[in-house]
């Protein structure tokens, strides 16, 4: 196997990585209060990524008061509030339709920046911004069931996951803003460890000591800091450095196909035709997504 298909593979199993987050967060959530859990997440994952860094002989980066201030919204944005939001939303959505939401992504990166930074996209940024939109409504909203008791509850829980990949933008955007760019491994370990530190005060005052012990959302905080977070996180920056960012970026449309197929494997989820027509929407809109980066890196060449 070439480097080329070496790269797509590490990229792939990071995504199927970031799918199964969502079905996992389902046992999470059943189990453990949001702040508990992630503060458990980073509190695991932290250590792991110091000890990488020593290995690979990395250090601290140098940050001015104005990239420890950012560094320190991106934690509590893109590592806190995505966690303790897709857990919350998990208690009320189905698993299918949340992995339809995490797939939009790129197109709520592309809207986070253009309504921040008054950003002017390409045409096909704003077809995948109104794919993406169309995705999400097909499967999550259905005019003829609003009088069941559960859909207020469901729409809640989407409208929970769907802030969380807003906090995933939004630390994308925070993160183009630092004066001097830091490396993705110091990184991930400042994001673990201020992100331990900003859940463990509000995880206190749940008080999970105080509940009894639930194997399954223990295995599942296990999960999620060994294998999303720290391999997934080796698995995506060994895959990306082998292909283009265009490449990579298409790797994303896997994250919706993963969610929806484990949902049904993992938890006998039914998939209905709205959950397939949201992931068909979903895909279209990363790979215009991808088509708009591709032609705005052309552009400034």
């Amino acid at each position: 196997m070439n480097s080329r298909h070496l790269g797509y593979l590490f990229c792939a199993l990071a995504m199927l990585g970031v799918g199964s987050t969502v079905v996992v967060s389902k046992s999470i959530a059943a189990g453990l209060p949001p702040f508990s859990a992630t503060a458990l997440r980073f509190a695991i994952a932290f250590p792991l990524f110091l000890l990488v860094m020593r290995w690979r002989g990395v250090r601290w980066p140098r940050l001015d008061r104005h990239d420890t201030l950012l560094v320190i919204a991106q934690a509590g944005a893109g590592s806190v509030g995505y966690t303790v939001l897709l857990i919350s939303g998990m208690k009320l959505a189905s698993a299918a339709d949340a992995g339809v939401i995490a797939g939009t992504l790129p197109a709520v990166s592309a809207a986070v920046a253009m309504l921040a930074l008054g950003e002017r996209p390409a045409p096909a940024l704003i077809g995948a911004i109104l794919l993406a939109t169309a995705g999400v409504l097909v499967c999550t909203v259905h005019p003829g069931d609003f009088t069941a008791p559960h859909v207020a509850s469901s729409l809640m829980g989407n409208a929970l996951v769907f802030a969380a990949i807003v906090c995933e933008a939004l630390f994308i955007l925070l993160n183009r803003k630092l004066h001097q760019p830091v490396a993705p491994l110091p990184l991930s370990a400042l994001m673990c460890g201020i992100g331990f530190a900003v859940a463990i005060v509000p995880a206190c005052f749940e008080q999970p000591w105080m509940l009894p012990v639930d194997a399954h959302a223990l295995a599942g905080v296990l999960y999620y800091a060994l294998v999303p977070t720290v391999a997934g996180f080796v698995l995506w920056y060994a895959g990306a450095a082998r292909i283009s960012g265009a490449e990579a970026g298409l790797m994303t449309a896997l994250v919706p196909v993963s969610a929806v197929a484990l949902a049904a494997l993992a938890l006998r989820e039914p998939v209905s035709a709205a959950q397939l027509t949201g992931v068909a929407c979903v895909l279209g809109a990363v790979l215009l997504a991808t088509l708009g980066r591709m032609g705005a890196a052309r552009s400034t060449v």
